[in-house]
């Protein structure tokens, strides 16, 4: 797994404070589990995130979303007129969330930005990613916050 800067493409992903809200108290209420869940938006504005369970065989370290949920989640992207844009999980035990050998290897949505949530001193911090599974690369990337 390597770092790599100016390999991807520039992407910035918005999002509101409500929605950065809702996705730092899934990532809460599943401690000390990791949570995952998808960010549905147009033209990198994120308009919907949708929360999924997490089934993995050990959620403490590995998140893997229950099939359900995330049919579920693309058939409401679809009716919305939504695109994937962003998938966040959290690390638990992490104050400075970067992605995980697994996380890269386990990254099928290469044009996804990859947001993952940690917690210093019980306050969530979220950073962003670009994640090339294929090439085992990723990068950290800005993303911004902007209520209209």
């Amino acid at each position: 797994m390597k770092f790599v800067d100016r390999f991807f493409e520039a992407k910035m992903i918005t999002l509101t404070n409500l929605q950065l809200d809702a996705i730092f108290a899934h990532a809460n209420e599943a401690k000390p589990d990791e949570c995952c869940g998808l960010i549905g938006g147009r033209d990198n504005k994120a308009l919907s995130t949708y929360p999924l369970h997490n089934v993995a065989p050990n959620p403490h370290l590995a998140y893997e979303a229950a099939s359900d949920d995330l049919f579920a989640a693309q058939r409401q992207m679809r009716e919305r007129d939504e695109q994937l844009i962003a998938i966040y999980h959290s690390h638990p035990r992490s104050a400075e969330p970067f992605p995980s050998q697994t996380d890269v290897r386990l990254a099928y949505y290469p044009q996804a930005v990859y947001f993952i949530v940690g917690f210093d001193a019980g306050r969530p911090v979220m950073r962003a990613f670009h994640i090339s599974e294929r090439d085992e690369l990723w990068q950290e990337v800005e993303y911004a916050i902007a209520d209209e």
